[in-house]
């Protein structure tokens, strides 16, 4: 409590980091979990990158189809260099 003053930007509650693990939580309860080790980090891989394009403004499917290298798919500059623009504008 003492770093607001100085920091304003620091939330005074966890409901960002809570929401960011809801997601995950709820696909694990309803799905009982994945079958293997790859499972659980491909979901979790994909699940961060979902949210980490949501909080960026920038949809999933168009940042995962210029990946993939769709056809046709609109160019996405890499997710390091969104992050940097994003946390430089804040």
């Amino acid at each position: 409590m003492l770093r607001v003053p100085q920091r304003p930007e620091i939330p005074l509650h966890t409901n960002g980091s809570e929401n960011d693990i809801r997601a995950c939580v709820t696909k694990r309860k309803i799905s009982c979990g994945t079958m293997s080790e790859d499972g659980r980090t491909a979901r979790n891989v994909l699940l961060g990158l979902m949210k980490t394009c949501r909080k960026l403004g920038l949809s999933f499917y168009r940042y995962l189809g210029n990946r993939l290298r769709v056809p046709g798919a609109m160019p996405v500059p890499p997710l390091p260099d969104l992050v940097r623009q994003a946390a430089a504008s804040a």
